[in-house]
């Protein structure tokens, strides 16, 4: 693993911590334009691949074969935080597609959200499959399973017909072959995927520039999921977490998964990028995209400060004083491949 240091952070003038990642940077065609470590590096998804495990989903356009709305479809791809807004929407998909929540082989967890969790605990509601965060993307798959007669009780099973229809459309989409993809078990039970890093960069880039996507019911499902993560951004995390945030730009097709990965396409530079914090952290990933998009000299300062907002570079302790800050450290290298 080449990683190279991408965020420094000081206390008191004295570096304290290190975070050590890569990041790679795509064009239209799939090529490395800029990179820092190794662009190859090896990296499992995570939730990071919840677009793409969707689009079985919309091709089938399950969302209106139950009367879904676009809120509610936004959940396929979401790792949604359990606000009461998720919540209700999940309710509401249960209700439609007629599935039961102990169908759902995600486990019974409180919501990632800390005021929602301290809600549920104040209400003394015991835990629930669908305060899991990626309960609305196993919702998805069961409803398609079942749309289309598929046993709807093993769909997490990596032979079932729904995982197997994942696992070519993301080979697809990233251009590798099917037998060079690792599988892995993710935390909420369903199989998941590991890609070189640039090709996740270059897969998110056809998220959000869909026309680089040959086969037309693809390309529609693509085109379909991504706009509704662009119309809905608060359901896709919530209302205070860096994939929203990112999501409110137009420009932009966005999601992170656990374990520090990152995926990014800009729709009008038409550019794919990827990150991995090699310890896992999300709390860099603000800082770190951040400066890859001034770097690039992205146009849109907006978004580039609801970042900076949502994760200030200052660092405060525990009473709000500033006692240090991080700084983005990488250099991205143009890339020496012709």
């Amino acid at each position: 693993m080449r990683f190279t240091p991408l965020v420094e952070e000081y206390r008191g003038g004295v570096l304290e911590n290190v975070h050590y990642g890569a990041v790679s940077i795509v064009d239209e065609k799939g090529r490395i334009l800029y990179s820092a470590g190794d662009p190859e590096h090896l990296t499992f998804l995570r939730s990071a691949a919840k677009p793409f495990q969707a689009l079985p989903v919309m091709k089938r356009k399950v969302d209106e074969v139950y009367g879904l709305t676009g809120q509610e479809a936004a959940l396929f791809a979401a790792s949604h935080r359990g606000e009461r807004f998720h919540i209700d929407a999940l309710e509401s998909m249960l209700l439609k597609t007629g599935i039961k929540e102990e169908g759902l082989h995600c486990c019974e967890s409180y919501p990632l959200n800390e005021d929602a969790k301290a809600e549920r605990h104040r209400d003394r509601e015991p835990k629930r499959r669908i305060f899991h965060n990626c309960s609305g993307k196993h919702t998805g798959l069961i409803a398609l399973s079942k749309h289309m007669g598929w046993d709807e009780r093993t769909y997490y099973e990596p032979e079932h017909p729904v995982q197997k229809e994942i696992v070519e459309t993301l080979a697809y989409i990233a251009e590798v072959p099917e037998a060079s993809i690792p599988q892995g078990i993710d935390g909420c039970g369903l199989p998941i995927f590991a890609l070189p890093l640039h090709k996740i960069a270059y897969s998110f880039l056809k998220l959000a520039c869909p026309d680089l996507i040959e086969d037309k019911e693809t390309r529609e499902a693509a085109a379909r999921i991504a706009r509704l993560m662009n119309e809905y951004p608060d359901m896709i995390a919530d209302t205070r977490f860096v994939c929203s945030e990112l999501l409110k730009d137009p420009n932009l097709s966005a999601k992170g998964g656990a374990k520090g990965v990152y995926g990014i396409g800009l729709r009008n530079e038409r550019l794919g990028i990827s990150l991995k914090v090699s310890d896992g952290s999300e709390q860099v990933w603000p800082c770190i995209i951040a400066s890859i998009l001034e770097r690039l000299g992205y146009s849109n300062q907006e978004t580039i400060n609801r970042l900076y907002k949502l994760v200030p570079n200052s660092i405060v302790n525990d009473g709000g004083t500033e006692v240090g800050e991080r700084r983005a450290v990488f250099e991205l290298k143009p890339s020496s491949r012709e």
